[in-house]
């Protein structure tokens, strides 16, 4: 079974069948956060400050950066936002971008063993994406589409999956260092999105033996009460063998409840880490109390 390691100067981080579960935080993206936006185009980076700080405080094992502003100089905010979040946060990161420019821009300051994402497996993208990732000794998250587009068939995003991990080979990129990502439909939209989910997630863990991620929150785009859905999915894909998720650790019940899934697939040893969870909830410190606290809102 594969086991990917990523690092920052400070701290290591191992994501594999046998550990537990890797939150990697996803706020700070102003995707969707106009403020946000507003604010690093206009080199204002004090929420993304925030934000790096009070997801770590959550729980989060790694951040996911990404600073896709439009009309704005992408690699440069890149560049400020990597090396920002790096200086007032320990955990690894995720270079989060489309443009490669962007993500050479954050690899050329980041400090330790990065996780880029991503890569397709378009040819365009194999040839401009994985000689970065070879180059800064990184590894990479492979997203389940190719020219084709995003098939709805999850035995063709399989196919995909397989071809990219063959070509990370071709550019001496061990597999243990693609994470796969299955790209979780809308269950909204694609009623059978989380059959399929389970079923690739399944394949991938069995066959190709890769860890695997996905944005959770896509299953419940579009439906009232988003996070009852993530909160069910997650603890759900993470028995089919999902092994981390680009994720909001400042929602308490799905921190909780991938916490107790930890515990119920025997990756929280003697339930240490839930009885610490715990422990800190009924001395007042809970993260939910410390979130209401220090949470910035668009």
């Amino acid at each position: 079974m594969s086991v990917t390691k990523i690092c920052s100067p400070e701290c290591e981080v191992t994501i594999g069948f046998d550990q537990p579960f890797c939150i990697i935080g996803e706020r700070i993206n102003p995707t969707g956060r106009k403020l946000l936006a507003e604010e690093m185009k206009s080199g204002d980076f004090s929420r993304v400050e925030a934000d790096a700080i009070a997801q770590v405080g959550a729980g989060a094992h790694m951040l996911d950066v990404n600073a896709g502003v439009p009309l704005a100089d992408e690699p440069s905010l890149m560049k400020h936002a990597v090396t920002l979040v790096q200086s007032v946060v320990s955990v690894p990161l995720s270079i989060d971008s489309s443009v490669v420019a962007a993500l050479e821009a954050g690899l050329s300051v980041y400090q330790g063993k990065a996780l880029v994402n991503s890569v397709t497996g378009e040819e365009a993208q194999l040839e401009s994406v994985m000689p970065l990732v070879k180059r800064y000794g990184a590894a990479v998250v492979a997203i389940s589409n190719d020219e084709t587009g995003i098939s709805e068939d999850p035995d063709i995003r399989f196919d995909v999956a397989r071809k990219i991990i063959e070509r990370a080979a071709d550019y001496g990129i061990n597999k243990e260092d693609v994470v796969v990502d299955p790209l979780v439909m809308p269950i909204g939209a694609v009623g059978s999105a989380g059959k399929q989910a389970f079923h690739l997630i399944k394949r991938l863990r069995e066959e190709l033996k890769v860890n695997t991620t996905c944005g959770a929150s896509n299953v419940s785009f579009g439906l009232p009460h988003r996070h009852g859905i993530n909160g069910a999915f997650i603890p759900m894909a993470m028995e089919a063998g999902l092994t981390s998720a680009i994720m909001n650790p400042l929602r308490v019940n799905e921190v909780e409840a991938v916490k107790a899934a930890d515990v119920l697939l025997g990756h929280d040893q003697d339930c240490r880490s839930w009885i610490s969870l715990n422990r800190k909830s009924e001395e007042g410190s809970s993260p939910a109390s410390g979130r209401r606290r220090r949470r910035r809102r668009d």
